[in-house]
């Protein structure tokens, strides 16, 4: 935010205002600009998602909305949802109803206020930054779990009841695989995790130990059921659900459903990439001198995004998981993982330094 509030100081008359005031526009504008980039990338992410599922499939996908491949067609489809009749069920809990997306939304939005794009570009540095974003996932949780009993519908109720014991129980083998680099950094600022990787891709927690190494694929597995991914959608089994705990949402308040779904699947993969990836740091080491070929903030977004694929291709290439076996995968063989790897990484950290 302090490099907001420099911008901010070039603005004639913005000096002379008191420093609550001085922080609270840098506040409010540092949330717009999360707030148009998350818009901008999530139809984005649309689009591409469209692209991916259609040549997994051998087809086209979107092509004529704008021009080159539908580029435009993202932007048709969030101006339709917009336009929508928003219906309210004369049976839903109409507060709870219309709170439930916002809190979904505000659970996404706030993740990236601690995502280091950059040395300076980040909103807030906080020095228990990995303990905030595990704490703001859990809003997550509060609003599947609103949306669907608010709805008074079944299938609304039963994909918020799965949503939310899918997300609190694969949260402990990811917080505790995230711990396996914290034990390491001795820090819970997400800077400082990144500064601990400097040095280019040899020194990257995904090549330092085989234990940060399995570490990375176990916190993305439980990424997966987090932003309720293939295969772990079941809180959306279309063919079982209709659409779980959104069935009865739509237009604008369903859009931000969605809105928070692409969000999430940003964070979870920027913080995989502070965690693991060396964040914006260089790639390529030159004598005592790093290499930076780009600006942090490009390099961390396309590192990001390879995983976003990742995350899309897992979609079009996997089955749904039974619900037996979700919570098979998670606490029996992700937590006792989870659980080994902490205690390797201990001994590396304490036997060889």
């Amino acid at each position: 935010m302090e490099s907001i509030r420099q911008l901010l100081a070039f603005i004639p008359g913005f000096g002379g205002l008191p420093d609550a005031a001085q922080a609270s526009l840098a506040a409010v504008t540092s949330g717009v600009i999360l707030f148009l980039f998350i818009a901008v990338m999530v139809m984005f992410f649309v689009w591409l998602e469209r692209k991916v599922s259609a040549h997994m499939q051998d087809r086209l996908g979107p092509m004529y909305v704008g021009g080159w491949h539908g580029w435009a067609q993202s932007i048709a489809d969030s101006l339709k949802l917009l336009l929508k009749e928003d219906i309210i069920p004369a049976a839903a809990d109409r507060f709870l109803f219309r709170l439930a997306p916002f809190i979904v939304f505000v659970g996404a939005f706030a993740g990236f206020v601690v995502l280091p794009f950059g040395s300076s570009s980040i909103v807030a540095d906080l020095n228990v930054g990995v303990f905030y974003l595990v704490a703001m996932a859990s809003l997550t949780v509060v609003g599947i779990l609103m949306a669907g009993w608010a709805s008074n519908n079944k299938y609304s109720l039963y994909g918020g009841m799965r949503g939310a014991a899918q997300i609190v129980s694969y949260e402990i083998p990811g917080t505790i695989s995230m711990m396996t680099v914290i034990i390491l950094v001795g820090s819970l600022s997400m800077q400082d995790i990144v500064a601990a990787q400097s040095g280019g891709l040899h020194r990257w927690f995904l090549f330092r130990n085989p234990f940060t190494f399995i570490s990375f694929f176990v916190y993305f597995i439980c990424s997966l059921a987090e932003v309720n991914r293939t295969p772990f959608d079941i809180p959306e089994a279309e063919s079982e659900l209709v659409a779980g705990f959104h069935t009865e949402y739509s237009g604008m308040r369903w859009a931000l459903f969605y809105l928070a779904e692409y969000a999430n699947m940003f964070v979870v993969a920027g913080i995989a990439t502070t965690l693991f990836l060396g964040g914006w740091g260089p790639v390529l080491p030159d004598a005592a001198v790093p290499v930076q070929l780009l600006p942090g903030p490009v390099l961390f977004t396309l590192k990001a995004l390879a995983l976003v694929f990742v995350q899309m291709w897992c979609r079009w290439a996997l089955p749904r998981l039974r619900v037996d076996q979700l919570m098979y995968m998670c606490w029996k063989v992700l937590l006792p993982l989870s659980l080994l790897l902490v205690l390797g990484v201990g001994a590396v950290a304490v036997y060889w330094k």
